[in-house]
């Protein structure tokens, strides 16, 4: 697969492409219904399916200091993206010049001129251009002009998360922040994910016989609410059962909140440096501060139990 970072690297050759377009964070269940369309059409057609989208989030730029938790960064949903089928991804810088192209500019530029878009995949409430005035109304008069075709698709999946919600990015990030990563991952078809290199903190876990990798999670992360987890620690490719804490270590008095991720059963790890990923499975309980050490040390053997089990049914599935 393809990965352009502006429109200057796009192919001077570039031919008939069908383009979806959108931020898409976290290449959720809904996302994949437009990604999947758009793939099924490139084939038929026999030309590249190209996914656009931006960064930073245009949020960022439009109103300083309101960008979301991130679901996933660009390398995770290129890799998703990639898993559908789908053939070049396009980031584009979103600027403050970016964002007061028109959106029939917008469409010359990225559809026309560069992707030279034979078909544009969207979603119903796509909007695109300076203030977002351009909608799927407004593309599809356009495609009149300049020869591509618009097809939209009905991303509102629903199900149990969020009491039966429709699924989008907004529900699943307020899924993870009140911890309710069973949900989210009803809606992503995945567990949460959340990567980052691992530092050196205070080793305590290491005191206490569970050596713990502490995770320096990427900018703007969306990092499910504080608490102890069952999951998953990539690290080298390598997919180990995990217990998961999130939160500020009160049995220390800690201020500073962390991702530390337990790899069960494993002795001898040397992670430090690396980058990881770590992967949310269910909710275990609170962070709370014990009595003494050994009732935190026989909460956290419970714990361990508890992850091993509950990761181990998954597994089996």
């Amino acid at each position: 697969m393809q990965r352009w970072r502006g429109l200057e690297e796009i192919p001077q050759d570039w031919g008939r492409s069908v383009v979806t377009i959108g931020s898409y964070d976290g290449v959720h269940r809904g996302h994949q219904l437009i990604i999947g369309r758009a793939v099924e059409r490139a084939r038929e057609l026999g030309v590249p399916a190209v996914v656009v989208t931006f960064d930073p989030h245009p949020s960022e730029v439009v109103r300083p200091g309101s960008h979301p938790p991130l679901l996933a960064p660009h390398h995770r949903r290129a890799e998703l993206m990639g898993e559908l089928g789908v053939d070049a991804v396009l980031v584009l810088p979103f600027t403050a010049g970016f964002s007061q192209l028109s959106p029939a500019d917008f469409i010359v530029k990225v559809l026309v001129d560069r992707l030279r878009a034979r078909v544009v995949v969207e979603g119903p409430n796509f909007r695109f251009g300076h203030r977002a005035a351009g909608n799927v109304d407004y593309l599809a008069e356009l495609g009149t002009t300049y020869d591509y075709e618009v097809e939209l698709v009905d991303l509102y999946v629903t199900g149990e998360a969020g009491g039966g919600q429709p699924f989008s990015s907004t529900l699943t990030r307020r899924l993870v922040a009140e911890g309710d990563v069973e949900g989210a991952a009803e809606i992503l078809g995945r567990p949460h994910r959340v990567e980052g290199v691992v530092v050196r903190g205070a080793q305590r876990g290491r005191e206490l016989g569970y050596p713990t990798a502490n995770v320096e999670t990427l900018p703007h992360t969306a990092i499910p609410a504080d608490g102890v987890y069952a999951g998953w620690l990539t690290a080298d490719g390598e997919r180990m059962p995990a217990a998961i804490s999130v939160g500020t270590n009160p049995q220390f008095d800690g201020t500073e909140r962390t991702v530390e991720a337990y790899a069960i059963d494993r002795v001898g790890l040397d992670l430090y440096g690396l980058h990881v990923a770590v992967d949310f499975l269910a909710y275990v309980r609170g962070q709370r501060k014990f009595d003494s050490i050994e009732a935190l040390l026989e909460a956290m053997a419970d714990d361990v139990k508890r992850c091993r089990a509950l990761t181990a049914e998954y597994d089996g599935r």
